[in-house]
């Protein structure tokens, strides 16, 4: 994980569910990393899994990520290339998937109404701040444990898992 990431903001509103940032019709069959980002908040805005660059900050409303607990949601966020999200709030099975898959996730008040889609935004994980670059605006975020920015910096859960088992071997 990046210490930052810089992006353009694709703002959503709030209570974004799992069904909306990846269709459930497309559970029935297991999808390659490169096709589920096609799909990425496909029943929120169409354009975006087209548009979407590397590094893009996904905003959000209070609640994002509610629903179901299918941890393609957040995949398919991380295989489009998006480097944060930050939120009102989140679901909390989702803000635990994103860690898990090593997709960084931020709670940060106020954003919703500080930042607009198309805003260019760095966002600082590791120190807690969002800047909006285009406006001068800065927030601070709730800050993450140690142990999810160790989890975020290995990539993910099961890399972190790994290395730490390689450690108790050494």
């Amino acid at each position: 994980m990046a210490d930052k990431v810089e992006g353009k903001a694709w703002k959503f509103g709030d209570n974004v569910n799992t069904d909306l940032i990846y269709p459930g019709h497309l559970l029935k069959s297991f999808l390659p990393a490169p096709e589920m980002a096609k799909h990425a908040m496909e029943g929120a805005d169409p354009r975006f899994a087209r548009e979407v660059k590397p590094n893009d900050i996904v905003v959000g409303g209070r609640n994002f990520g509610c629903g179901s607990s299918r941890e393609e949601a957040v995949a398919s966020l991380k295989a489009a290339g998006v480097g944060a999200v930050v939120a009102e709030s989140f679901g909390r099975i989702f803000f635990r998937n994103a860690v898990n898959v090593g997709l960084p996730v931020l709670e940060c008040k106020g954003i919703s109404s500080r930042v607009n889609s198309g805003d260019l935004l760095e966002v600082d994980v590791a120190g807690g701040e969002v800047r909006n670059l285009t406006t001068g605006g800065v927030l601070r975020t709730i800050p993450l444990p140690p142990f999810m920015l160790q989890i975020l910096d290995k990539g993910g859960l099961i890399p972190y898992t790994k290395d730490r088992l390689a450690e108790k071997k050494a």
